[in-house]
């Protein structure tokens, strides 16, 4: 396993080189000078030019992105064209909301739609089923930001139970988990629902079944056991995204987290900040496609990893 993990890594290096070269490219093609937004509006020429060259934009891009490597090679990710600090000066203190919301979102909707997905299974065709389903469907419909702005109407502003904005307690990561786990909650439902009706139809299950085995048996030690690793393929595609996907939640719940901060960073041209938020991206959801990898083999035994 270690062997298979090495040779993973080694091959994600080529992948992160391009990934920062689109990026870094990307970012600069963004209409808008940085060094006019630090210079403001009333800022002469010669003052941006000034600037330009003391953030080192006026050179050409190759030779910047020459630099980018080099510091990013050796650790150094550059100053915050914003606030002057260096790159991990200002993620840092914005990755534990995230990774709380992250983690919060990723529990709920895990247990809840693949226990939803396994009962719809179980009673196909049934009120169960139709109820589960309505369930899953709604979640994939609903545009998380419509979600979200109702969650907070009806329960901060109508039943005052939980905070509109912020990070004050543990309760302000209920609604924004809510938001963020509603689509990830309903596509593990729909698979693991048609997963679970395609492997209930197995001759090994019904051996189990005409063996006199317990329905709860057959359910949970045949069907579920055997879908698994169909739904860790899934499940791990759908947690790689909820990270990138927090921009939005952070965005309307006002939480100070890495989505918000991206957000913030593009707006006012932090190029330095942007390229970091984005290759970090990268590599989280490289890393959980790893660890479902991995995951295979604890699932499932016979699997060999050469």
């Amino acid at each position: 396993m270690g062997r298979y993990c090495l040779k993973r890594i080694l091959s994600t290096i080529p992948l992160l080189l391009v990934i920062s070269f689109v990026v870094f490219m990307f970012i600069h093609m963004i209409p808008g000078d940085p060094a006019r937004l630090i210079a403001g509006q009333d800022a002469t020429k010669e003052d941006v030019a000034i600037i330009r060259e003391q953030l080192g934009l006026d050179k050409p891009l190759l030779e910047q992105y020459g630099e980018y490597m080099k510091g990013l090679l050796t650790g150094d990710l550059g100053n915050s064209i914003k606030n002057g600090k260096t790159v991990a000066q200002t993620i840092l203190p914005r990755l534990k909301p995230t990774l709380m919301l992250t983690f919060s979102s990723m529990v709920w909707a895990t247990i809840v739609g693949i226990a939803i997905g396994v009962i719809s299974a179980v009673f196909r065709g049934k009120t169960l089923d139709y109820f589960g389903m309505l369930i899953a469907i709604s979640g994939i419909s609903i545009p998380s930001f419509w979600l979200g702005l109702e969650l907070i109407q009806g329960f901060s502003v109508t039943l005052r139970w939980l905070p509109t904005a912020g990070l004050d307690s543990w309760k302000s990561y209920i609604l924004p988990s809510l938001t963020m786990g509603a689509g990830i909650m309903a596509v593990l439902a729909r698979f693991t629902r048609s997963t679970m009706l395609e492997t209930m139809r197995e001759d090994y299950v019904r051996t189990a079944r005409a063996k006199g085995l317990k329905e709860t048996l057959v359910v949970m030690r045949h069907a579920f056991k055997n879908s698994l690793i169909e739904i860790v393929t899934v499940g791990g595609l759908q947690i790689g995204g909820l990270l990138s996907g927090s921009v939005m939640a952070e965005t309307v719940f006002s939480i100070p987290g890495l989505g918000r901060l991206l957000v913030e960073s593009i707006n006012f041209r932090d190029y330095k900040v942007v390229q970091a938020l984005l290759l970090f991206f990268a590599v989280e959801y490289i890393v959980i496609n790893l660890i479902v990898d991995l995951l295979y083999g604890v699932i499932n035994p016979k699997v060999r990893y050469d």
